[in-house]
């Protein structure tokens, strides 16, 4: 199955991987783990529609961050490793007595060989070198494992989300938003160590306060979070906030992207 929401690396620009992707979230941990959106329950449930005994199951949740897809993994009763290199993201997450954190990399897991189900990455892949990530990947699943690649992305149909969209692009480190290698599942679908590649797709909203909403834009890792340009973007959520809020509440619409594929071999 081909992928035609995200589209190749561009070879004029640095690869995400190379832009401090272990220390970025450093100053943003408590807001990530407050604000950012979680995951569909229907997109947590297909990760599980193979799986007979979801308690036997043990998931690697790579570039874990704060433990928000952890937990919802291990809530449906799986032993999840939760592998994150950032202290701050690691403090910042809430216990889960099925959840383990693991401070390593996508590249060095530490796990041992052929010992987990499943190994998931959520709004975090496009941090990781792919060549050497896969092939971690594939060392530590067992046969038959699968890959899941997950990203909420911004439903560019609704014109709250454009608005907040162009706000955040606004303070955003130059160029960013052009990149053509963000949520890029292309390294998996194209890979020879995995197979079976496929694409599910689920709306999903994400009420936030006011608080919430300049908590979410703060936690992104490429927002300027100093001086005009960071005043301006808090003005300017204030005024979205007031334009589309009911009950002190604005949805903000996601389409998840979920992308899976089985250990070749």
């Amino acid at each position: 199955m081909t992928d035609t929401h995200a589209t190749d690396t561009n070879a004029t620009v640095p690869p995400l991987y190379t832009q401090n992707p272990l220390e970025r979230f450093s100053d943003r941990a408590d807001d990530y783990a407050k604000y950012r959106p979680r995951y569909p329950q229907e997109a947590i449930a297909t990760l599980f529609d193979s799986v007979t005994d979801p308690t036997q199951c043990i998931i690697a949740d790579v570039g874990a961050g704060t433990g928000i897809s952890s937990r919802l993994l291990a809530d449906q009763g799986a032993t999840v490793w939760a592998i994150e290199p950032n202290a701050a993201m690691r403090e910042s997450a809430a216990p889960h007595p099925r959840v383990k954190f693991h401070d390593a990399t996508a590249e060095a897991t530490g796990l041992s060989s052929q010992s987990v189900d499943l190994v998931t990455c959520c709004q975090s892949f496009h941090w990781f070198e792919p060549i050497a990530t896969l092939a971690e990947f594939h060392r530590i699943l067992k046969p038959g494992g699968r890959v899941a690649l997950m990203w909420n992305d911004r439903d560019l149909s609704d014109p709250l989300m454009v608005e907040y969209t162009n706000l955040v692009s606004a303070a955003s480190e130059a160029g960013f938003f052009e990149r053509r290698d963000r949520k890029s599942p292309n390294a998996l679908a194209n890979s020879l160590l995995f197979q079976n590649f496929r694409t599910y797709t689920f709306p999903y909203k994400h009420p936030l306060s006011l608080e919430g909403l300049i908590g979410l834009a703060s936690s992104a890792s490429y927002v300027i979070k100093t001086g005009a340009t960071y005043e301006q973007l808090i003005a300017g959520l204030q005024g979205l906030h007031q334009q589309w809020q009911q009950d002190g509440f604005v949805p903000l619409s996601y389409q998840t992207y979920l992308y899976v594929a089985e250990k070749q071999g």
